[in-house]
């Protein structure tokens, strides 16, 4: 009998499940991946499409939904609705899209100071003249000077609420994706896990409390920063360069990552050996950044003196010398070309950087205002504030930067960015609440990485996401905001399986070990303050001569826990840096046993 052949066709084979029991991102208990279940409600929405749908065809529906999301926060009030004499930040948008579109570039930052007088870097300028020029072939009574102030048409803010949004999609989002896609690949992250993360980053409560319910651009410098990541990621210095440039050229708190890039960038060129090309290279390619930044400025104010246009047209006789110009201007010769152009730069440094407010215009969830409760800090000269916010700051930020700079590697990217970024919120020299924006997004991206999205990272991650959209809660509550900081911070919770919604992830089926108690009771306790701040704050009116108690109550426990969640950033990144020996943490070296 003849033996037949063999059949040419090899069965396919079977695609492994790109759950929780293949990814090293999630790291949960052997019950569950046995049963393959899903250890938390996001997880349990995409578990369908675990491994029957393509990423190409998973990444539009994602896109869709968090961008549904967004739209309908936008539905609720903004900024200064309402709100008058000088409204809220969401005028200050409008009246940067007037100023940018309506007065020539040499005047925009000194036109009319008093009202919302334009504080940040170019980029931020040209957003908003690219913005006004749009709106303007619209309606041009939305950004008609002086008599569109305070503007409350409703179909202004739809304009407004979809300029937010097409910025955020055009930079922030498409640069999450393609970062999460990196690091989750240089983690042997599974691609479903993957998109969990993503997600979960995406529907961030703070960014979007923030930029399309209280109303700013603040993803757009996130975004950029995102970028100048993942550049480092590919190894893309170049590119990381340009990208940070145009991160600080938007927001000047893209400062918080400076030292960060400076660190990973520089310690790219000097390990494993000395690349001076390279650093050359980089140097170079920053500086370029910063005159293309800045070279409309130049242009324009030199075409604006050429055509005899003041940038100063509201004063009369002898000009005043900026702040910033007292010394400088002995040294200048005033009716030379280049005097209204340093005078220009000038003005621009002087209103980026506001020292004249003093060490913190309100009250932010920062050691200094934490401080100022037991000691009135404020009390002391402006100089000594500075001085002692600069070196509180450097102490914060060296350590991890040192580590980044000795262990270049790009895994700890995330890290050293929160670390730094946190050191930054909470000892710098004015500091705002949003500013909690800027050490959250890393520490958020952190769930693309290796167990990214396991117990123990998500409840350092949720913690401080949570933290930090109750201590903004003050802020949102005096503009009517306190609906949707409900909604969207619960709604975060119930998804990724956190507190108050469960406390699951506290506690593990295979057993809890002595540091999970401790995370689980120190947090709890966090959280039941919170708790019980909310219902103290609406139930109990503060005495007369303490009218702030329960903000001041707010600014200590989230300082507290920002201090918390710093320590924890530091301490994980030493402990994946290997940077100090492994008998340090009780860990034995395999190279002295052998």
């Amino acid at each position: 009998m003849a033996r037949s052949s063999p059949s040419p066709h090899k069965p396919r084979r079977k695609p492994k499940q790109a759950g929780y029991a293949t990814s090293s991102l999630s790291n949960v208990s052997t019950v569950e991946t046995m049963a393959r279940t899903p250890a938390f409600p996001l997880a349990a929405f995409l578990w369908p499409a675990r491994g029957t749908v393509s990423q190409w065809e998973l990444l539009p529906l994602i896109l869709m939904a968090v961008g549904l999301f967004r739209w309908a926060a936008g539905l609720w009030g903004y900024s200064g609705f309402e709100k008058p004499p000088i409204f809220g930040d969401y005028e200050a948008q409008r009246h940067w899209m007037e100023i940018t579109t309506q007065l020539p570039i040499s005047q925009w930052y000194f036109h009319d100071l008093q009202w919302w007088g334009l504080d940040y870097p170019p980029l931020t300028a040209y957003h908003s003249w690219l913005c006004g020029k749009i709106g303007s072939l619209i309606d041009p009574s939305w950004f008609a000077l002086f008599s569109s102030r305070g503007s409350h048409d409703p179909t202004l803010k739809v304009f407004m609420r979809a300029t937010v949004i097409v910025s955020e999609y055009l930079i922030y989002v498409p640069a999450v994706v393609v970062f999460v896609r990196r690091y989750s690949r240089l983690s042997g992250v599974a691609n479903w896990s993957a998109s969990v993360a993503l997600v979960a980053i995406l529907m961030q409560p703070a960014t979007i409390l923030i930029d399309h319910v209280h109303f700013q651009y603040n993803t757009v410098m996130l975004g950029l920063v995102v970028a100048s990541m993942s550049s480092m990621l590919a190894g893309r210095n170049l590119w990381a360069a340009v990208f940070f440039v145009a991160a600080l050229g938007f927001k000047q708190m893209a400062l918080y990552y400076a030292f960060s890039v400076f660190a990973y960038l520089l310690g790219s060129c000097v390990f494993p050996r000395i690349n001076l090309p390279r650093l050359i290279a980089i140097a170079a390619v920053t500086a370029v950044s910063f005159v293309i930044l800045i070279l409309p400025f130049v242009i324009g104010t030199l075409s604006d003196l050429k055509s005899g246009i003041d940038s100063r047209p509201d004063i009369d006789g002898p000009r005043p010398p900026l702040p910033l110009f007292q010394g400088l201007a002995d040294y200048l010769d005033t009716e030379a070309f280049y005097y209204p152009v340093v005078e220009q730069l000038v003005q621009m440094v002087h209103r980026i950087f506001p020292f004249a407010r003093g060490l913190f215009e309100d009250k932010v969830a920062n050691f200094w205002c934490a401080l100022n409760v037991l000691v009135k800090i404020n009390k002391y000269p402006a100089e000594l504030l500075q001085r002692g916010a600069l070196l509180a700051t450097l102490a914060s930020i060296i350590p991890p930067n040192l580590v980044l700079f000795f262990r270049p590697r790009r895994e700890l990217l995330p890290l050293a960015f929160a670390s730094t970024a946190w050191g930054f919120f909470l000892f710098s020299y004015q500091v705002h609440e949003k500013s909690v924006l800027l050490p959250l997004m890393p520490m958020t991206l952190l769930l693309a990485g290796s167990h990214g999205l396991n117990k123990n990272n998500r409840t350092w991650v949720g913690f401080a996401n949570i933290l930090g959209c109750w201590t903004m809660f003050p802020l949102l509550q005096r503009v009517d905001l306190a609906m949707p900081y409900t909604v969207l911070t619960l709604l975060w919770a119930y998804l990724l399986g956190l507190p108050p919604t469960s406390l699951g992830v506290y506690f593990h089926e295979g057993g809890n070990t002595w540091s999970q108690w401790v995370t689980a009771f120190i947090h709890g306790a966090f959280y039941l303050a919170m708790a019980l701040w909310h219902v103290l704050a609406q139930s109990v009116r503060p005495p007369p001569d303490k009218p702030d108690l329960w903000v001041v109550a707010n600014v200590g426990i989230g300082a507290a826990g920002f201090s918390l969640c710093y320590l924890w950033c530091v301490g994980r990144l030493v402990v994946q840096s290997e940077i100090l020996p492994r008998s340090w943490f009780g860990k034995k070296d395999k190279a002295k046993t052998q």
